[in-house]
């Protein structure tokens, strides 16, 4: 019944006319379509049909000298001169439904796990959706649990948040979303790999995500070899899918990775169309299009849930003010900084507590949790601060009050922020935990 219902609502959507360009040039990965002024707009799909008979999708990215400007969602093999394309036959639009939970899709809302077709929903969801307005939007609503004492405790996120996590290759950004996706309390979890690694991304949904997790995530996959258009779409996608969920009345917990690929994606596609790169290659529509992108998360209107909204940001060269780091960061609600040195002394998650900050800290917690955060972030600063002469036995015990009180407490505070990926921690456990270690009796013990 899925499969026919599939097919009568897909029938009614099919427009009962039909307009034709051809293919007047390719260049690059650009294609230019003539013979379609005023039939199509910037966004809209197109299909062109190649040489051996395939179905190319492409979407317009602009207009030059009265021809349409296209990309490809696929490989050109077989598109030459006079190729015909077939405009109005795909609509840039999902049509999602509850039976997406625990599948994986690709950019265009095609089921790529092998579970058969996905059952389409009545109510459309334009794929580059506008974020809501502002003035209609709700506060950001109580703590959501993300599983991850670290964040739990120095770093605590509200449902509609949106936080970034920067770091550089390898340090492991997509460990601490896989930590996030296994062990939150959100009901549904969005996890968008925005041009991963093909071999990554079974790992993550088999290994990291398990089958518990899986059963209420929608996965969606744009791996790196695809074509930039796929990269990107792939960022929309996963956006698309979680305000269906948070239109649903759910607590949707959004996570991508990463807002660097889209952001290249972007680059490529733009520099395609002959617009002139800004700062270090990007050029002025990735910073336009970033913020369209991000504020999509967040908290609903009034009736609706909320998007709690994770992104990772690929430092290049560990600079946290390259261009794109930097855009970022001012869009978002907070910053999770992942240290390459915290990571080589064997430290996971390695996020470095004393440079990431949450906006929505403190004014969510208790008067009491703040005076145990606070406490916990001096003693480590102080330990910072001295850490050089710490190492090289150049401090003298007893010199300084605060400096001893860090030297006892810091190891219990480093072993208290490891965490092992299958290993979850509640919000109140890891305030619990946090209050042990620092307790009066282990403040006497230290005397």
């Amino acid at each position: 019944m899925s499969v026919a219902q599939n097919i009568i609502t897909d029938l009614n959507r099919v427009s009962p006319v039909k307009i034709y360009g051809r293919v007047k040039a390719v260049k690059g990965m650009l294609i230019e379509l003539g013979g379609i002024q005023g039939s199509l707009t910037i966004g809209d799909h197109c299909d062109i049909i190649a040489k051996n008979g395939r179905r190319l999708t492409c979407e317009v990215i602009g207009f030059r000298d009265g021809v349409a400007l296209v990309m490809p969602f696929g490989a050109l093999d077989g598109v030459g001169l006079g190729c015909r394309a077939e405009i109005g036959v795909s609509d840039p639009m999902i049509y999602p439904n509850e039976g997406w939970l625990g599948r994986v899709i690709n950019s265009l809302g095609e089921p790529i796990d092998g579970k058969g077709p996905l059952p389409s929903g009545n109510q459309g969801y334009p794929v580059q959706n506008q974020p809501p307005p502002a003035h209609s939007r709700q506060r950001v609503g109580g703590k959501i649990d993300l599983g991850v004492r670290a964040m739990n405790t120095f770093l605590t996120c509200c449902q509609g948040q949106r936080m970034g996590i920067f770091a550089g290759s390898g340090i492991g950004k997509s460990s601490i979303l896989s930590m996030m996706a296994r062990h939150t309390n959100a009901e549904v979890s969005v996890i968008g790999l925005i041009g991963e690694r093909g071999r990554e991304a079974r790992e993550f949904i088999e290994d990291d995500l398990g089958e518990e997790g899986l059963a209420r995530s929608v996965v969606i996959v744009g791996t790196s070899d695809e074509p930039p258009l796929v990269r990107r779409q792939a960022a929309y996608m996963t956006m698309a899918v979680a305000e269906y969920f948070r239109d649903q009345k759910n607590e949707v917990l959004c996570l991508m990775d990463s807002v660097t690929r889209f952001a290249m994606a972007q680059r490529e596609i733009s520099l395609s169309a002959g617009e002139p790169p800004a700062s270090k290659g990007y050029t002025p529509t990735v910073f336009a299009e970033m913020p369209k992108l991000l504020e999509r998360a967040g908290p609903g209107q009034e009736g609706q849930g909320n998007i709690t909204g994770l992104f990772t940001v690929l430092v290049e060269g560990d600079d946290h003010n390259e261009p794109v780091a930097d855009a970022v960061r001012g869009i978002l609600d907070g910053h999770i900084v992942l240290d390459r040195t915290i990571a080589e002394r064997g430290r996971y998650p390695a996020i470095n507590i004393l440079r990431s900050v949450s906006r929505t800290m403190p004014a969510c917690n208790t008067p009491e949790q703040n005076m145990l955060v606070s406490k916990a972030r001096k003693i480590m600063a102080t330990y910072e601060d001295m850490a050089e002469l710490i190492r090289l036995g150049a401090y003298r015990r007893g010199t300084d009050p605060a400096v001893d009180e860090a030297i006892h407490f810091y190891p219990l505070l480093e072993a208290f922020l490891a965490q092992e990926k299958s290993d979850p921690a509640t919000l109140e456990a890891c305030y619990a935990t946090l209050g042990n270690i620092l307790a009066p009796q282990n403040q006497q013990q230290q005397q």
